[in-house]
Parts: structure tokens; C-alpha cells; sequence
């Protein structure tokens, strides 16, 4: 199979051609659209159209998939290793769960000692205008620090909370299944120049949705240094808007990269995606706010 890979951006991005999802894809294939991904931090594979198991299929090729038990409430009723975010309200009426998922700049479970390698996301359903996700490479983020606030961050570690990730969001959901997931999702430290296992760069390891404070410090102590590279971070030139077709897939690469669900649809359309999660290294540990 011949595959051609175009860069999407300056800063990250790539997009693959010549794939059909539908169809077991050769190893040969696979290892170059691993080695395209891990490079440019996100892949994108357009006009795909397949079920949700061809979907586990293919992202089964690049590790185990997580089964979203610590997410359960939001998981596919017959695949659970497929994640529903969608806007589209429940079968009663209510409104979706996952409708804010994403809203803040955030790499997928990074509240988890076991971080995630990467994520797939495939769009069912799009809006006309609107539902755009942002990403941004987090090895530039790191590359372009001074040389001081490099060796000022490199022992540190921060504290990753899923609470954080939904406080901004709580007010709208049902609170006894918010404490269960926090309950299975206690905080975490996290380190905050992390090296890639696969290519050995060196990345920056924080986010404005997932991190609180730095460990060892209080959080007004930890606020001029976080919002400084949370700002950082995401500069123009790092980054990429992807405006999303219905049959788009997307993989990012979680260790290198974050990225931001915006909140651009225009009132009573939806924003429908289905999820894989392919499971990672061990990283980080449970926070010990005593010590």
C-alpha cells in the first residue's frame, strides 16, 4: 500500500492518504504511520467511513486499549473501549454528560499514574460552523524555555486532578456520579519535563485543565510559574485548529501533545465523536499532600 504523509502545520501536525480503515492495514503500513505520528504528535486520516469495531481494530495496532472502566458512565453501551463525547442529549431527554469534555487544555488522563499513549477520535456527527479542536506540541513548548526556567522546572513535580478538570462543569452534573469518578481518580504528581519513550525529546508536562499546583508548593506559590507555561504552551505558532468533516479520525500522541475541545457550536447543533484510548507507560504517582 502506498501511503503519502503532508504536513497539516508549522508547529504539529500530519495528515496520512492512501488509508481505508475498513480493511486490516499491512504491519509495513502501520509502522510508518507510527513513525509519521510520533514525529508530528497528531495524525489525520480523512473520509473514513467505518463501525465501531473496525474503529477498536485499528487503534488496537498501536497497544492495548483501555476499557474506560475509571469513565464508565460515558463509555459505548456495546464497545467499551469506545469513549462517547457527544453533545447529543440522553434517550430521557437530559443533557449529555460529555457535552463540556475537553472544553480545557489538557493531555488524556494525565490524573492517572498510567497515563495515556495515545487517543483516537473519530467524528460521527459534525455541526455546519463549529465543534473545532485545538492541538499544540508540547515538545516546542519545552525546546523554546530559557535555559533558567528549564533548570528551574526540570526536579519538579506537579499535581494532576480530574476534580480540577470538571470543577467548571460540576454545577450541571449529577454529583453522585461525579464523586464515584473522583473516587477511582484520586490526584496525582505528575513530572513536569517528561522524556518520550520512543524518540527520547524532552516535553513539557502540564495543563490548565488537569494541573493544580506544583508539589512542595501552595498553588499561590505554584500560580506565577503553571500560568506562565500554561500561556506558553499554546502560542500561535505551536499550535493547530482542526476543523472537523464527518469520517475524520484523529490520533495525538498524549505524551507530546495537548489539546482543547472549543465551545464554537452554534446552539442546538451537535458535536458527535466516538473515542479509542491506547493505554501507556507507568508515570507519576498518587499525591501525597501531607508530604
Amino acid at each position: 500500500m502506498s501511503l503519502t504523509i503532508k504536513r497539516l502545520s508549522y508547529g504539529i501536525g500530519a495528515e496520512v492518504q492512501g488509508v481505508d480503515l475498513r480493511r486490516p492495514l499491512a504491519q509495513e503500513a502501520i509502522d510508518q504511520i507510527r513513525k509519521a505520528w510520533v514525529e508530528n504528535c497528531i495524525m489525520l486520516i480523512r473520509d473514513q467511513d467505518i463501525t465501531p469495531q473496525q474503529h477498536i481494530d485499528f487503534s488496537s495496532r498501536f497497544g492495548a486499549l483501555d476499557d474506560h472502566a475509571a469513565l464508565f458512565k460515558y463509555r459505548h453501551p456495546e464497545f467499551a473501549q469506545i469513549f462517547i463525547v457527544t453533545t447529543r442529549p440522553n434517550a430521557d431527554g437530559t443533557p449529555s454528560s460529555t457535552r463540556e469534555t475537553g472544553v480545557n487544555w489538557h493531555s488524556d488522563l494525565s490524573y492517572t499514574t498510567r497515563p495515556a499513549t495515545g487517543s483516537l477520535l473519530y467524528c460521527v456527527e459534525i455541526p455546519e460552523i463549529g465543534g473545532d479542536t485545538r492541538f499544540t506540541n508540547m515538545f516546542l513548548a519545552y525546546e523554546t524555555l530559557s535555559e533558567g526556567m528549564k533548570k528551574l522546572i526540570a526536579p519538579l513535580q506537579a499535581v494532576h486532578s480530574y476534580a480540577w478538570a470538571i470543577h467548571d462543569t460540576t454545577s450541571t452534573r449529577d454529583p453522585a456520579v461525579m464523586k464515584a469518578l473522583i473516587d477511582v481518580n484520586p490526584p496525582v504528581t505528575q513530572p513536569m519535563v517528561r522524556r518520550h519513550p520512543e524518540t527520547g525529546r524532552l516535553a513539557l508536562y502540564v495543563s490548565e485543565g488537569i494541573t493544580t499546583h506544583i508539589a512542595g508548593m501552595t498553588r499561590e506559590e505554584s500560580q506565577g510559574i503553571l500560568q506562565y507555561l500554561f500561556a506558553h504552551s499554546v502560542r500561535p505558532e505551536f499550535t493547530y485548529r482542526h476543523h472537523w468533516r464527518p469520517g475524520d479520525m484523529i490520533m495525538w500522541d498524549n505524551r507530546s501533545t495537548m489539546h482543547q475541545a472549543l465551545r464554537d457550536r452554534v446552539p442546538g447543533t451537535h458535536r458527535h465523536m466516538h473515542r479509542t484510548t491506547v493505554l501507556g507507560e507507568p508515570s507519576g504517582a498518587l499525591y501525597d499532600a501531607a508530604a
